[in-house]
Formats: C-alpha cells, sequence, structure tokens
C-alpha cells in the first residue's frame, strides 16, 4: 500500500509539468502568428503605415469610363423588313405562227421598248395566203356590183310591168348573199394580214430581254412552251416585303395619313442602300403561319440597282419625332426594375438614374423622361460602378472605345497584382 501512494506521488508532478508546458507552447505560437499578421509585408504596405497607418485599397481609385453628352433632336423611326424584288410584268415571248425564225434582232440582255422588233418569222407563205384572200375578194366585190346592177334594172322593169315580182325578189337575195361573201372575204384578208404581221415578233412591254431561248434557222410553233425570249419590266420594279404584325396598327395610323410612305431598300448586307421608293399597297390580311402583313412597295429604278427575285432588306420611315433626347443604346442598363443609366455629375461621381427607353434606331434609342440635353452618361467601364463610384472620364463622345477599354483593362490588371502580394 505505501509502495502504491509513492508511485502516485511521483507520477503528479510530471503530468502538471507537461500541462504547463503545453499551454506556454500554445501561447508563443500565437504570439508569433500575431506578429507576422500585423507587421508590414512589402515596401508598398510599409509606405502605407507611415501615412497613417493602414493600405490604401484600389476600390478608392476612380473609375475609368467612356462617356457621350446626351443630345436632343430630330430622331427618325423605321420600320425594318425583309423583301424580295419583284417585277410589275413579266413577259414570255413566243411565236403565234409556224415558220422558221430567219431573223433575231435583240442582243441578250439589252433594254428594248414596247414595239421594238424582236425577231422575224420567214414571212413569204403568209404573204402568199394574204393575196389569195385580196384576189378572191375582189372577184366577189366584183360579182356583188353586177347582182347590184341586176337588182337596179329589175326594179325599173317591175315598175312597168315587164317582169315578175317573183324575179326582183330573188335577184335583191342575191345581192345579200353576194354581200355576205365580200365581208367574208375581208374578214380572210384581215386574217392574212395579221398572220403575216404575226411573223414579226415585237417586243409587247418595255424591259430587260433575258437569255435566248432558240436559234436562228429553227422552226418555231405557235405551241413551243419555252418561247424566244423573256423580258423582265424593270422600271418601275416593284418590293414584296413582310412586317410583324405588332407593327401594323402604326403602320396603318401612318398610312391612313395620305402621305407618302419612303421605302429604302438595301443590300443583303444590309449596309448598302440600292434604291428609295415609296408604300403601293397593303395586302387585306395577316398571314397565320408567319404572324406578318405582307406589303408592295414601288422603285423607279432608274439606275437598274434592283433585279427581279432579288432579296432586299427594306427600311420603312414611319415617323420623324422632333427635339426628343437621345443617347446610345451602349448606355441602357438593365436590372430587376428596369432601365437606368450611369449619369456623371460635374464632381465626377457616377449617379444612376432610371429612365423609360422609347423608340430605337441602329445605335440610338430616345429617352422619355428624368436625362436632359447636355448631361453626360457612361457607355463604357460599367463593371466597377455603383451609385456614388468616383470616375475618370478617359474617353468622350468621339473618341475610340478601345482605347478605354485597354485602359480599364490595364487597371484592372494592376489590381489584381496588387491584391496578390
Amino acid at each position: 500500500m505505501n509502495q502504491s501512494k509513492q508511485d502516485l506521488s511521483s507520477i503528479r508532478p510530471k503530468r502538471n509539468k507537461f500541462i504547463l508546458l503545453s499551454f506556454l507552447s500554445i501561447f508563443i505560437l500565437t504570439g508569433v502568428g500575431f506578429y507576422f499578421l500585423h507587421t508590414p509585408n512589402s515596401t508598398e504596405d510599409k509606405v502605407g503605415s507611415h501615412k497613417g497607418g493602414k493600405n490604401h485599397s484600389d476600390d478608392d481609385a476612380p473609375t475609368p469610363v467612356s462617356a457621350e453628352t446626351v443630345k436632343a433632336g430630330d430622331f427618325s423611326v423605321y420600320l425594318n423588313g425583309l423583301g424580295t424584288v419583284t417585277a410589275l410584268r413579266t413577259v414570255t415571248v413566243k411565236p403565234r405562227v409556224d415558220g422558221e425564225l430567219i431573223k433575231v434582232a435583240f442582243t441578250e440582255g439589252q433594254m428594248v421598248k414596247q414595239g421594238d422588233l424582236l425577231a422575224e418569222i420567214d414571212p413569204r407563205p403568209f404573204e402568199i395566203q394574204l393575196q389569195q384572200m385580196e384576189g378572191q375578194l375582189l372577184r366577189d366585190e366584183a360579182l356583188l356590183k353586177n347582182a347590184q346592177l341586176d337588182h337596179t334594172r329589175y326594179l325599173k322593169l317591175l315598175e312597168q310591168d315587164s317582169i315578175a315580182a317573183q324575179q326582183t325578189i330573188t335577184q335583191e337575195a342575191q345581192v345579200k348573199q353576194y354581200q355576205g361573201v365580200v365581208l367574208m372575204d375581208k374578214a380572210q384578208v384581215n386574217n392574212a394580214k395579221l398572220q403575216l404581221n404575226y411573223a414579226h415578233l415585237s417586243a409587247p412591254i418595255s424591259g430587260r430581254v433575258g437569255l435566248r431561248q432558240i436559234d436562228q434557222g429553227n422552226i418555231v410553233h405557235a405551241n413551243d412552251t419555252n418561247g424566244l425570249v423573256v423580258i423582265t419590266q424593270l422600271q418601275p420594279i416593284s418590293v414584296i416585303f413582310t412586317l410583324p404584325e405588332d407593327k401594323v396598327q402604326p403602320l396603318i395610323k401612318r398610312w391612313r395619313s395620305n402621305e407618302p410612305v419612303i421605302i429604302q431598300a438595301y443590300d443583303r448586307s444590309g449596309k448598302n442602300k440600292l434604291a428609295e421608293g415609296r408604300l403601293l399597297a397593303l395586302d387585306n390580311q395577316i398571314d397565320s403561319t408567319t404572324g406578318t402583313l405582307k406589303l408592295k412597295a414601288q422603285f423607279d429604278n432608274n439606275d437598274s440597282a434592283l433585279f427581279a427575285n432579288q432579296f432586299v432588306n427594306i427600311r420603312m420611315l414611319l415617323e420623324v419625332q422632333h427635339n426628343v433626347i437621345q443617347i446610345s443604346s451602349a448606355a441602357i442598363q438593365q436590372d430587376t426594375e428596369g432601365a437606368f443609366v450611369y449619369v456623371i455629375t460635374p464632381d465626377n461621381t457616377a449617379q444612376i438614374r432610371r429612365v423609360k427607353v422609347g423608340a430605337a434606331e441602329a445605335d440610338k434609342v430616345t429617352i422619355e423622361n428624368n436625362l436632359t440635353a447636355n448631361e453626360t452618361v457612361v457607355i463604357e467601364g460599367f463593371d466597377r460602378l455603383h451609385e456614388g463610384s468616383k470616375v475618370d472620364v478617359s474617353k468622350k463622345d468621339g473618341q475610340t472605345v478601345a482605347a478605354t477599354a485597354e485602359t480599364i483593362a490595364a487597371s484592372e490588371n494592376k489590381s489584381r497584382k496588387r491584391n496578390k502580394h
């Protein structure tokens, strides 16, 4: 028993010593950590400690932005659509009589006027037929004249009771018979003249001729399918285009004003203006499959810039708004509450301004409230902006945005390096 008590008394001082050493180690480690956390670890931090005992944050530096001045003026509102150029008239020139094609009088692709000679079919068979009809007409006219003389003589004899009345009536019927024959002969003569005229193929409309479908020397027929050539009227020319149904009401209001609606046609890229015309007609129903309304515009096309079946982009001038506030669409920002812009105050502070956006055209939009002319709004460099941010307007209005983007990127890179150190 006494031996056990002596062993316990020897273990207890060792345990107390271990606990004391453990607490002392924890205290030393805590002090060392505190020292390193509050000791400047770079030249920049030391400089900051000399200036005020704390580091300067990059958030205090002005944010570089690009800005523009709000302007007021006239603003043209356009409706945009897709269209296809359609010729007012397209005619396939076909022969109306059979015969040999002895002459082609046009050049492929040339402009022709109505009535110009295009081709000629051998006219000799029709000339002979005309001579036959004219000869038959002369013969029957002579017979008619002789019958009329006989009828006149019979009438005189009847007055003298020298002949029977029946003979006079018969002679009168014969006169009428010859009159009918002469009328038929005249019709046949006119038909022969018409066939001879058909041997000369002329342009039924003014326009541009296409590629020749048949060569000189071939035998052509009135029932040929392809015809000789196709003529397309290019001056004037029309464009069929479509607009969404939600644009129909303002369009109808503009149409009812009875003022010409200006239509501009652009190429496939939408950059090059091809022609300018006016709205000609509106369709009477909306296409239920596409939700669009068809419209037709007409262009003078004096320079032949538009070709049939050509695809074009259409811009229709709907109205011109006078003295309205307008800014670049790049300045418009959106959040859960709607549209807003950052307005730069005279002390270079960013201020959030809620606005109502109106019409848009290209890269410009109209603003209906909360902005006035000559104010300055931010158009580039929104990432670090918030209400009350200090800004550095490095680029404004006509200056390049690319340079501003480089300035902003350089500032952000510098901030990342400082935070890393």
